[in-house]
């Protein structure tokens, strides 16, 4: 079975940072685009973050870029994202999830991802 499971968030200032983690198992992890999505209360689910494990290429929404940095270990079948700079306006459940994407491609909609793991809260406080 495919599994996907994300940790690592928490309630940190303004300003702080987290580290965020999805463990994944039960597919090759090579042939794999991993996407950070978030949801805050009353909003739509929105991208955040992707990266092709296979390639290593990288997307980020404008809200992040320059502050988030997501990257993968193939060793260990993990995607992080590294959150920097945090604002309240950052503070949302976190989901991770993962689309079979071959040649390096990167599903930039929801959609396009068939797998998805549970998710963990990040609160910013002002």
């Amino acid at each position: 079975d495919v599994q996907l499971q994300a940790y690592g968030g928490g309630l940190v200032q303004a300003g702080g940072s987290l580290r965020l983690s999805c463990a994944a198992s039960g597919f090759t992890f090579d042939d794999y685009a991993i996407g950070w999505f978030r949801q805050a209360p009353g909003k739509e689910r929105e991208g955040v973050s992707y990266i092709n494990t296979s390639v290593g290429s990288t997307y980020y929404a404008d809200s992040v870029k320059g502050r988030f940095t997501i990257s993968s270990d193939n060793a260990k079948n993990t995607v992080y994202l590294q959150m920097n700079s945090l604002k309240p306006e950052d503070t949302a459940v976190y989901f991770c999830a993962a689309s079979f994407a071959p040649y390096g491609s990167i599903p930039l909609t929801q959609g396009g991802y068939d797998y998805w793991g549970q998710g963990t809260q990040v609160t910013v406080s002002s």
